[in-house]
Protein backbone atom coordinates (compact mmCIF):
# COMPACT_ATOMS: atom_id res chain seq x y z
CA UNK A 1 0.00 0.00 0.00
CA UNK A 2 1.49 3.37 -1.21
CA UNK A 3 1.81 5.58 1.47
CA UNK A 4 -0.42 8.94 1.67
CA UNK A 5 2.52 11.71 1.95
CA UNK A 6 1.94 14.28 5.01
CA UNK A 7 2.31 18.00 4.54
CA UNK A 8 2.30 20.31 7.69
CA UNK A 9 1.02 23.37 7.30
CA UNK A 10 2.63 27.29 7.83
CA UNK A 11 0.18 29.41 7.40
CA UNK A 12 1.13 32.76 7.12
CA UNK A 13 0.10 36.02 8.33
CA UNK A 14 2.46 39.41 8.29
CA UNK A 15 5.06 36.91 9.23
CA UNK A 16 3.58 34.84 11.78
CA UNK A 17 2.63 31.44 12.25
CA UNK A 18 -1.55 30.97 12.17
CA UNK A 19 -4.16 29.37 11.55
CA UNK A 20 -7.62 30.57 11.13
CA UNK A 21 -11.07 28.85 11.81
CA UNK A 22 -13.59 28.19 8.88
CA UNK A 23 -11.36 30.64 6.66
CA UNK A 24 -12.37 33.39 8.73
CA UNK A 25 -9.62 36.53 8.69
CA UNK A 26 -11.41 37.25 11.92
CA UNK A 27 -11.10 33.53 14.10
CA UNK A 28 -7.28 33.80 13.84
CA UNK A 29 -4.88 31.93 16.65
CA UNK A 30 -1.04 32.96 16.36
CA UNK A 31 1.61 29.81 16.96
CA UNK A 32 4.42 31.43 16.55
CA UNK A 33 6.73 34.37 14.88
CA UNK A 34 9.42 32.36 13.67
CA UNK A 35 8.24 30.35 10.36
CA UNK A 36 11.49 29.20 9.18
CA UNK A 37 11.91 27.66 12.55
CA UNK A 38 8.96 26.17 12.75
CA UNK A 39 9.51 24.42 9.24
CA UNK A 40 12.86 23.41 10.42
CA UNK A 41 10.76 21.39 13.18
CA UNK A 42 8.76 19.85 10.98
CA UNK A 43 11.50 18.66 8.74
CA UNK A 44 13.64 17.24 12.13
CA UNK A 45 10.54 15.31 13.00
CA UNK A 46 10.27 13.51 9.74
CA UNK A 47 8.17 15.01 7.26
CA UNK A 48 8.19 14.69 3.57
CA UNK A 49 6.92 18.22 2.65
CA UNK A 50 6.30 21.13 4.24
CA UNK A 51 2.81 23.51 2.94
CA UNK A 52 3.02 26.94 2.98
CA UNK A 53 0.38 29.42 2.30
CA UNK A 54 0.38 33.08 1.94
CA UNK A 55 -2.51 34.02 3.86
CA UNK A 56 -2.23 38.09 3.21
CA UNK A 57 -1.83 37.74 -0.70
CA UNK A 58 -4.59 34.90 -1.00
CA UNK A 59 -6.94 37.53 0.12
CA UNK A 60 -5.53 40.71 -1.15
CA UNK A 61 -3.08 39.56 -3.83
CA UNK A 62 -0.57 41.44 -2.30
CA UNK A 63 2.74 38.67 -1.51
CA UNK A 64 3.79 40.88 2.02
CA UNK A 65 5.23 37.03 3.22
CA UNK A 66 6.87 36.30 -0.47
CA UNK A 67 10.53 36.73 2.07
CA UNK A 68 9.40 34.20 4.61
CA UNK A 69 8.35 31.58 1.94
CA UNK A 70 11.61 32.10 0.16
CA UNK A 71 13.65 31.74 3.44
CA UNK A 72 11.44 28.74 3.93
CA UNK A 73 12.28 26.68 1.04
CA UNK A 74 16.12 28.13 1.09
CA UNK A 75 16.73 26.39 4.98
CA UNK A 76 14.63 23.10 3.61
CA UNK A 77 16.13 20.01 2.19
CA UNK A 78 12.70 18.73 1.92
CA UNK A 79 10.35 19.93 -0.57
CA UNK A 80 8.27 23.22 -0.42
CA UNK A 81 4.73 23.50 -1.89
CA UNK A 82 3.66 27.03 -1.57
CA UNK A 83 0.41 28.95 -2.36
CA UNK A 84 -1.69 31.84 -1.97
CA UNK A 85 -1.89 35.06 -4.25
CA UNK A 86 -0.29 33.42 -7.04
CA UNK A 87 -1.72 35.26 -9.85
CA UNK A 88 0.56 35.19 -12.81
CA UNK A 89 3.30 33.30 -14.33
CA UNK A 90 5.75 36.49 -13.16
CA UNK A 91 4.59 35.55 -9.15
CA UNK A 92 4.92 31.48 -10.03
CA UNK A 93 8.69 32.39 -11.45
CA UNK A 94 9.96 33.99 -8.44
CA UNK A 95 9.03 31.02 -6.04
CA UNK A 96 10.73 28.70 -8.23
CA UNK A 97 13.38 31.16 -8.43
CA UNK A 98 13.43 30.98 -4.73
CA UNK A 99 13.52 27.08 -4.44
CA UNK A 100 9.47 26.16 -4.23
CA UNK A 101 9.14 22.64 -5.20
CA UNK A 102 5.24 23.07 -6.56
CA UNK A 103 3.31 26.30 -6.57
CA UNK A 104 -0.37 26.20 -5.72
CA UNK A 105 -2.52 28.10 -7.99
CA UNK A 106 -6.09 28.99 -6.51
CA UNK A 107 -8.08 32.18 -7.86
CA UNK A 108 -6.12 32.44 -10.75
CA UNK A 109 -6.50 28.97 -11.86
CA UNK A 110 -10.39 29.15 -11.36
CA UNK A 111 -10.72 32.59 -13.01
CA UNK A 112 -8.56 30.97 -15.77
CA UNK A 113 -7.56 27.93 -16.25
CA UNK A 114 -4.77 28.71 -19.17
CA UNK A 115 -2.85 29.59 -16.47
CA UNK A 116 -2.37 26.37 -14.90
CA UNK A 117 -0.43 25.30 -18.10
CA UNK A 118 1.95 28.59 -18.42
CA UNK A 119 3.21 27.98 -15.27
CA UNK A 120 3.85 23.68 -15.62
CA UNK A 121 6.13 24.79 -18.38
CA UNK A 122 8.47 26.20 -15.67
CA UNK A 123 7.59 24.02 -12.86
CA UNK A 124 5.40 21.53 -10.92
CA UNK A 125 1.91 22.70 -10.12
CA UNK A 126 -1.29 22.21 -8.07
CA UNK A 127 -4.76 23.53 -8.24
CA UNK A 128 -6.08 24.84 -4.68
CA UNK A 129 -10.06 24.48 -5.05
CA UNK A 130 -10.84 25.85 -1.63
CA UNK A 131 -14.42 24.59 -0.83
CA UNK A 132 -17.66 25.77 0.86
CA UNK A 133 -19.92 22.67 1.04
CA UNK A 134 -19.54 21.58 -2.57
CA UNK A 135 -19.16 25.43 -4.07
CA UNK A 136 -15.84 26.65 -4.66
CA UNK A 137 -14.47 30.03 -3.34
CA UNK A 138 -11.80 32.28 -4.15
CA UNK A 139 -9.49 35.49 -3.26
CA UNK A 140 -9.06 33.97 0.21
CA UNK A 141 -11.96 32.29 0.60
CA UNK A 142 -13.78 35.21 1.10
CA UNK A 143 -16.23 35.45 -2.23
CA UNK A 144 -18.38 32.18 -4.20
CA UNK A 145 -16.83 31.22 -7.48
CA UNK A 146 -20.53 29.61 -8.90
CA UNK A 147 -18.30 26.83 -9.92
CA UNK A 148 -19.05 22.97 -7.79
CA UNK A 149 -16.28 21.18 -6.67
CA UNK A 150 -17.33 18.13 -9.31
CA UNK A 151 -17.34 19.98 -12.61
CA UNK A 152 -14.15 21.78 -11.28
CA UNK A 153 -11.89 18.98 -10.91
CA UNK A 154 -12.56 17.54 -14.38
CA UNK A 155 -11.93 20.58 -15.48
CA UNK A 156 -8.42 21.01 -14.67
CA UNK A 157 -7.40 17.25 -16.10
CA UNK A 158 -5.23 17.64 -18.88
CA UNK A 159 -3.97 21.42 -18.04
CA UNK A 160 -0.84 20.62 -16.56
CA UNK A 161 -1.25 20.35 -12.89
CA UNK A 162 0.00 17.25 -11.17
CA UNK A 163 -2.21 17.82 -7.94
CA UNK A 164 -5.43 19.25 -6.57
CA UNK A 165 -5.53 20.33 -3.29
CA UNK A 166 -8.93 20.24 -1.73
CA UNK A 167 -9.58 22.15 1.05
CA UNK A 168 -13.37 21.77 2.94
CA UNK A 169 -13.66 25.33 4.65
CA UNK A 170 -16.50 24.29 6.94
CA UNK A 171 -13.97 21.99 8.35
CA UNK A 172 -10.81 24.33 8.24
CA UNK A 173 -9.47 24.61 11.68
CA UNK A 174 -12.09 22.88 13.34
CA UNK A 175 -9.93 19.57 14.44
CA UNK A 176 -13.80 18.34 13.86
CA UNK A 177 -13.09 15.75 11.35
CA UNK A 178 -12.24 16.00 7.22
CA UNK A 179 -15.33 15.79 4.98
CA UNK A 180 -14.31 11.60 3.81
CA UNK A 181 -17.33 12.03 1.79
CA UNK A 182 -16.13 15.09 -0.59
CA UNK A 183 -12.87 13.20 -0.72
CA UNK A 184 -14.34 9.76 -1.81
CA UNK A 185 -16.03 12.38 -4.59
CA UNK A 186 -12.90 13.97 -5.40
CA UNK A 187 -11.02 10.51 -6.37
CA UNK A 188 -14.16 9.40 -8.12
CA UNK A 189 -14.01 12.39 -9.89
CA UNK A 190 -11.03 12.88 -11.38
CA UNK A 191 -7.76 11.08 -12.07
CA UNK A 192 -5.08 13.45 -10.76
CA UNK A 193 -3.50 13.10 -7.66
CA UNK A 194 -5.79 14.85 -4.67
CA UNK A 195 -4.52 16.49 -1.35
CA UNK A 196 -7.07 17.04 1.41
CA UNK A 197 -6.96 19.49 3.03
CA UNK A 198 -9.32 20.50 6.42
CA UNK A 199 -10.49 19.25 9.77
CA UNK A 200 -7.83 16.82 10.66
CA UNK A 201 -8.10 17.38 14.41
CA UNK A 202 -7.17 13.78 16.04
CA UNK A 203 -4.71 10.40 14.88
CA UNK A 204 -7.89 8.44 14.26
CA UNK A 205 -8.70 11.27 11.34
CA UNK A 206 -5.38 10.31 9.48
CA UNK A 207 -6.72 6.56 9.66
CA UNK A 208 -9.97 7.33 8.14
CA UNK A 209 -8.15 9.16 5.32
CA UNK A 210 -5.45 6.62 4.88
CA UNK A 211 -7.71 3.92 4.78
CA UNK A 212 -10.02 6.00 2.11
CA UNK A 213 -9.69 3.76 -1.62
CA UNK A 214 -11.89 4.31 -4.63
CA UNK A 215 -11.03 1.51 -6.97
CA UNK A 216 -7.46 1.43 -5.97
CA UNK A 217 -6.96 5.11 -5.97
CA UNK A 218 -5.89 6.63 -2.46
CA UNK A 219 -5.40 10.04 -1.79
CA UNK A 220 -1.65 11.50 -2.34
CA UNK A 221 -1.31 13.52 0.72
CA UNK A 222 -3.06 15.02 3.46
CA UNK A 223 -2.31 18.54 4.86
CA UNK A 224 -2.59 19.20 8.42
CA UNK A 225 -1.92 22.34 10.55
CA UNK A 226 -3.70 23.24 14.10
CA UNK A 227 -3.73 19.24 14.94
CA UNK A 228 -0.02 19.46 14.78
CA UNK A 229 0.47 23.24 16.55
CA UNK A 230 -2.48 22.35 19.04
CA UNK A 231 -0.64 18.78 20.06
CA UNK A 232 -3.20 16.60 19.13
CA UNK A 233 -1.39 14.68 16.10
CA UNK A 234 2.70 14.11 16.06
CA UNK A 235 4.47 14.48 13.11
CA UNK A 236 6.16 10.86 13.41
CA UNK A 237 2.63 9.23 14.29
CA UNK A 238 1.19 11.14 11.49
CA UNK A 239 3.50 9.67 8.73
CA UNK A 240 3.52 6.14 10.25
CA UNK A 241 -0.26 6.04 10.04
CA UNK A 242 -0.58 7.52 6.40
CA UNK A 243 2.33 4.92 5.45
CA UNK A 244 0.07 1.97 6.40
CA UNK A 245 2.43 1.37 9.25
CA UNK A 246 0.29 2.63 11.89
CA UNK A 247 0.50 4.85 14.96
CA UNK A 248 3.74 5.03 17.18
CA UNK A 249 3.33 3.30 20.65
Amino acid sequence: MSAVALFPAIDLRDGHCVRLLRGDYGQETVYGDDPVSQALAFQAAGAPWVHVVDLDAARSGDPVNRPFVAAIAAALDIPVQAGGGIRSIDAAAELFAAGVRRVVLGTAAVERPGLVGEVASLGAVAVGLDVRGREVAVHGWTESSGLLLGPALRQFEGLGAEALVVTQIEQDGTLEGPDIGMYREALEATGLDVVASGGVGTPGHLDDLAALDVDGRRLAGVIVGRALYEGNVDVADAIGRLSGRGGTP
